[in-house]
């Protein structure tokens, strides 16, 4: 899936991972999507109450190789 912006946040943990994509939506546009990528573990459950609150969209959460992918829209 095409995304307008990539997030590198592998070997971060928590809070950081959060925190980048919580920076990376702030200068970004409504409707365009953002890839992240953590190493964290518990980065899948803070992603998706990250969204939650938020209100932005997470579209998908991949994992392979100990490597999370996320793909989130801006609301």
């Amino acid at each position: 899936m095409n995304y307008d912006r990539e997030l590198d946040a592998r070997g971060l943990n928590c809070p950081l991972p959060i925190l980048r994509t919580k920076k990376s939506l702030a200068e970004m546009t409504s409707g365009q999507l953002l890839k992240i990528s953590a190493t964290d573990p518990g980065a899948v459950k803070d992603m998706a109450a990250f969204a939650k609150q938020t209100g932005n969209e997470l579209l998908s959460t991949a994992e392979a190789n100990g490597e999370y992918v996320f793909l989130m829209r801006k609301h």
